[in-house]
């Protein structure tokens, strides 16, 4: 009896051991890949744009001319809240306010908060310049160059006119003071991120592509349709062949095939898709899970023309099965 209370307890020293091991080459590993510097272009665009000669040509005769800046800053912060409402789910991570929010709490995980982007107490964009904002937006990467926990990959086209609205609107917004905690992981996110399970998307985004410098015309179905679309590849994949989600919340079920395939969006109608983004409910009728169904208070957002232009794109993308 005792013999084999020994072996046991030598056992369980043995897998104590292992564990312990395989944490700290997890914590080390993890840290190292956090470390990293990553290398972007450096681009400026004004914060709002200025009104455009087309613009000022459709205000009331006799307004002044110094009244320009304003209106162009109220005509930025206008287009920014419908892109945070429609399609940039900025909110999500750093709460409605913009004063932070909750992006992971899951303790054996860990728990990464988005941070506080009002001038309040906490606040960490003060100082950010134009560049700024776009190496952390569009790249994923901090001013220092390290990777942020940023899913830069639904934000990485986002032109710089979008961009600079979206700013416009934070710096519109009333402080909050709030002192985020940095991001902070467990033993199950040390290990998803050693085995690059957690996806930082510097690690994948061109960091030298140019930016468009304002979104397509939405008149423009196919191009204003693939420039919207590029919001859903963070799920959906680069080629919107759906499957798992990198990354992802492991409850979610794998992401849809949005392309025109049997096992996609074959034999859907226009209708059936609006009903699905809105609705959040799929052609039989079958009510849509996370994270698809958080969309659909984005989806309601969106402009009619704004949809039919997302539907006419992905009618024209590849076939492609649905990735496994």
């Amino acid at each position: 009896m005792k013999r084999v209370l020994k072996v046991a307890v030598g056992l369980l020293l043995v897998v104590l051991l292992l564990a312990a091991g395989a944490y700290l080459w997890a914590k080390a590993a993890t840290a190292a890949r956090l470390a990293k510097v990553y290398e972007t272009h450096r681009v400026d665009f004004p914060i709002p744009f200025p009104l455009t000669a087309e613009e000022i040509a459709l205000l009331p005769d006799g307004t002044d001319p110094a009244t320009y800046g304003a209106i162009a800053t109220d005509r930025a912060k206008a287009r920014g809240e419908h892109l945070v409402s429609s399609r940039y789910g900025c909110t999500e991570c750093h709460g409605q306010n913009f004063g932070g929010g909750t992006m992971i709490d899951a303790p054996p995980l860990g728990r990464i908060l988005g941070l506080n982007l009002t001038s309040g107490a906490g606040g960490v964009v003060a100082k950010y310049t134009a560049s700024d904002w776009d190496r952390m937006v569009r790249h994923g990467v901090h001013p220092d160059g390290t990777p942020s926990v940023m899913p830069s990959i639904d934000f990485a086209v986002m032109s710089d006119r979008e961009l600079s609205d979206i700013v416009t609107l934070i710096h519109a917004q009333k402080p909050v003071d709030n002192q985020v905690p940095r991001p902070v992981y467990g033993p199950i996110g040390y290990m998803l991120m050693a085995t690059n399970k957690i996806l930082m998307t510097a690690e994948t985004i061109e960091h030298q592509a140019a930016h468009r410098a304002d979104e397509p015309d939405v008149k423009d179905q196919e191009a204003f349709g693939k420039h919207f679309a590029q919001t859903c590849a963070g799920c959906h994949r680069a080629d919107f062949s759906g499957g798992p989600i990198v990354g992802g919340d492991p409850d979610w079920p794998p992401a849809a095939n949005l392309t025109p395939n049997e096992d996609g969006l074959a034999g859907w109608s226009f209708e059936d898709f609006t009903r699905a983004i809105r609705e959040s409910k799929s052609k039989d009728g079958r009510e849509l899970k996370m994270p698809m169904s958080g969309m659909a208070p984005y989806a309601k957002n969106m402009k009619p023309e704004e949809v039919e232009a997302l539907w006419a794109y992905l009618k024209t993308v590849p076939k492609k099965p649905k990735s496994k």
